[in-house]
Parts: structure tokens; C-alpha cells; sequence
């Protein structure tokens, strides 16, 4: 018997001992940000870039890239991009929307690139609606165009949910982030430990413009199966864009996706010149020394 009282007590604390643990460092493995010193300048060939910084309410300095196209520009895509690096590789995917005529900015979380600030999931989303507001001072709602990206697509669901933007584009999203979460931990309270829930299928409910889930049938971190489930939340706005073969980092590897993302934005379908997008981007790997 008492054996068993003793195998019992070391089983709980071993398992009290992970959730703290899980809870203090979920910022670690969930987030993967790549620092920049305030001098470092940002160049793209063949780009029309303009750098930004919004100060918050509590001191912190927001810092973004705003990508301007050739041509008058028909609105304007606030890209929110995944859990890694910094706008500085990010930025290369903007040409998948300055080639259609649209501004492009895409802004660094906190902690991330330029920014700075203590990170939590209330912060940034009250972040990404002080970016909002600034460029509805700049635009009309009907103009703007929110894309996000994997970790993004959470943030991106979110702000459409308490504004009216002309549409929502979703790439790779996840159900919520305790559900992905839970692939991996699912003897764990994650319900009561994740600090970044971000329910994306609650905020999509309340969202009123017309919504694109772009998702790869061999995504392995967030499964196809994810968007399926996503497209039926708000089915009458929604449609799901599949990219057969797409994997989670690679999605503009495939001409489809490219494809796709020209019909969304001009609604007619015709051949595109993919030498103009971001098609041949590598993500950089693990062992890449310089985070790009």
C-alpha cells in the first residue's frame, strides 16, 4: 500500500512539475523571433519600402515595413506572418501582393525584429487594432485586406471579427492554438496553461466580410483537416482554397497557390507570370546560421 501511495505522490509531482514548466516556457516553443539592432536597414530589390514605428499606450514600439506597388495602389493588405524570424525575411512575400496593386505592411510582434514590448496575447491583439485604426485614418475599411499566416491567422481572424475589412485571408490556420497544442501534450491541462489559446473558430463566428482559408493537403504541423473544419464555421462567407501536396512552409512553392491568390484578389481567372512572385522563396531551415 504504501508503495502505491508513493508511486502516486511521484506521479504528480513529476506532472506538477511539467505544467509549471509548460507554462513558464511555452513562450520559448511557441515563439521563434529573430532580433534586429535599431540601425539595420531593410533593402529588397525592386521594392518600394517604407519603415514605420508605433509607440503603444504602454511604451512599447511596434516596428513595420509598409511595401508600396508600381502602379495607384487598390487598398492595402495588413499581412500578419507566423511564429518565426522577423519582417526582414518575411518581406519577400509581399510581391504576391504589390504585383496586383495593393500596399502592402506587414508589422513584427513584440520581441520580434524591432519591436519591443512584454509579449502576451492581450497585448498584441490590442496591438494589431492600434495598426488598424491608424490605417483606417489613412483608408476606407472597404480597402483592407487582412491576410495572416499560420500563427498570424488567429490575430488576423480576431480583427476581422471586431471590424469590417473588405475581406479575411487565412494561410495555414489552426482551429485554436490549444488544439494544436494538444497534439502533442494531451495528458496535459492545456486549457487552463496555454496563455496563447487564440480560438480561431470562436472570432470567425462574428466575422462579416467574405473569408479565404488557403490550407496544403500534406501540412504536417497543422493538418488539412483543420481548414476543413474552419470553412464550416461561417460557411455562407467562407471558401476553402485547397493546395494539393502543400506542405506548411511551402505553400508559394505551388503555382496553385499563386493562382489562388490572384483570383481571390482580382476574381479573374487567367495565366500569371510567376517570375513576379515570391515562388522560388526557401524558407530558411534550423541549421541556417542567419535567420532570414
Amino acid at each position: 500500500m504504501a508503495y502505491w501511495i508513493s508511486t502516486i505522490i511521484t506521479i504528480l509531482v513529476i506532472y506538477i512539475v511539467i505544467s509549471v514548466a509548460l507554462y513558464y516556457l511555452q513562450d520559448y516553443f511557441l515563439f521563434k523571433p529573430e532580433k534586429l539592432a535599431k540601425d539595420f536597414q531593410f533593402y529588397y530589390e525592386n521594392q518600394d519600402i517604407e519603415e514605420h514605428n508605433l509607440e503603444t499606450r504602454d511604451g512599447a514600439i511596434i516596428n513595420g515595413l509598409l511595401f508600396k506597388p508600381k502602379e495607384k495602389s487598390k487598398g492595402i493588405v495588413l499581412y500578419l506572418k507566423g511564429n518565426s524570424k522577423s519582417i526582414k525575411g518575411w518581406g519577400k512575400f509581399a510581391v504576391d501582393f504589390t504585383r496586383h496593386g495593393y500596399n502592402v505592411l506587414m508589422i513584427d510582434y513584440r520581441g520580434f525584429g524591432k519591436s519591443t514590448g512584454k509579449r502576451s496575447q492581450k497585448a498584441i491583439k490590442r496591438d494589431l487594432q492600434r495598426v488598424y485604426n491608424e490605417i483606417k485614418e489613412r483608408t476606407t475599411e472597404d480597402r483592407i485586406i487582412l491576410y495572416g499566416r499560420s500563427l498570424g491567422s488567429g490575430f488576423a481572424a480576431k480583427l476581422a471579427s471586431m471590424n469590417n475589412p473588405k475581406m479575411l485571408i487565412l494561410d495555414a490556420p489552426y482551429y485554436s492554438l490549444t488544439k494544436v497544442t494538444k497534439r502533442y501534450a494531451p495528458f496535459m491541462p492545456l486549457s487552463v496553461l496555454i496563455k496563447y489559446p487564440l480560438p480561431t473558430y470562436k472570432w470567425l463566428k462574428y466575422v462579416q466580410c467574405p473569408i479565404h482559408i488557403i490550407h496544403g493537403t500534406n501540412d504536417k504541423l497543422i493538418p488539412y483537416k483543420t481548414s476543413v473544419k474552419l470553412s464550416k464555421v461561417n460557411p455562407k462567407l467562407t471558401k476553402l482554397h485547397t493546395v494539393i501536396g502543400g506542405g506548411h512552409k511551402n505553400l508559394n512553392t505551388f503555382e496553385s497557390y499563386h493562382l489562388m491568390i490572384h483570383d481571390i484578389l482580382t476574381s479573374k481567372p487567367q495565366n500569371i507570370d510567376l517570375s513576379t512572385t515570391s515562388i522560388n522563396v526557401k524558407h530558411a531551415t534550423k541549421s541556417t546560421k542567419t535567420k532570414a
